[in-house]
Order: C-alpha cells, then structure tokens, then sequence
C-alpha cells in the first residue's frame, strides 16, 4: 500500500535536513529515527510557508489527537529535539510519533508501531500552527 502524501514547508524542510545532517555526525544513538524522519522528507511534497494549508501539522504546530482504540484525546506540540518535553506535551520530531506526525492533516489516522503494537492516532484538530498565525520563522 502507499503511503499517504504529506505536505511540509520549505523553512521545515531546510531546518529538518539540517538536523539530520549535524545529529548523524554527533548523535549515534539517534541513527534509526534520523533515517525514518529522512524517509519521510523524501516523499514529502514542499511548499511554501505561506501556502501550506492550515490544517497541515508542520513544525512546532499544536495538535489534538484521538486514540482509535481508546477513545482518549492527547495535545502534542511537535519540536526540535532541544525542546522536547514530554511533561508539556512537546514531542521531538525524532521521536517515532513526531516523525509519524509530520505533514499529515486534520482527519488523518496516523499510525506507527511501538513494541506493544500497532499505535493509531486520528488527528482532531490544529490548536496552533505558525504558518497559519503569520509566523514563518519559528
């Protein structure tokens, strides 16, 4: 089956790229999630800040999430690694659920394995995307 189309923006495209480049020399461990979050700019589709759609989870956007399975609604914002905290609900995007996360839209299942099984998320709604506040630069 393919995998769905995402959208990403160019800022978060050259930021993402630049990340994976500078962790991949530094940050062994993470080799794995930089590769999956690599697959995923490669079939993503870039377009400018000012034209991705507001419904669109680009980075540093705020989300409501809905477990299909439970029922349970979760708020995640999607960060850069240094600020991450999941206390505050801010998800790196190394983190398997942040790279699952990226580019998919409201109305979307977005689903990942984790050792216990198959995880899946309907995206419920954006709360915050800069994009969509004016904010390019974030």
């Amino acid at each position: 089956m393919a995998k769905k189309q995402i959208y990403i923006t160019t800022i978060d495209m050259q930021r993402l790229t630049e990340l994976i480049e500078v962790a991949s020399r530094f940050a062994k461990k993470d080799e794995k999630y930089l590769r999956d979050l690599e697959g995923e700019l490669a079939r993503s589709k870039v377009v400018k800040s000012q034209d991705i759609p507001s419904n669109v989870i680009t980075m540093n956007s705020k989300i409501r999430l809905q477990n299909i399975d439970t029922q349970k609604e979760i708020i995640y914002q999607l960060v850069f690694p240094g600020k991450a905290n999941t206390d505050q609900g801010k998800i790196s995007i190394l983190a398997p659920i942040g790279t699952a996360l990226l580019g998919y839209k409201v109305g979307d299942i977005v689903q990942w394995e984790v050792s216990a099984g198959l995880i899946k998320l309907e995206v419920k709604g954006i709360l915050y995307q800069p994009e969509a506040a004016g904010e390019y630069f974030l």
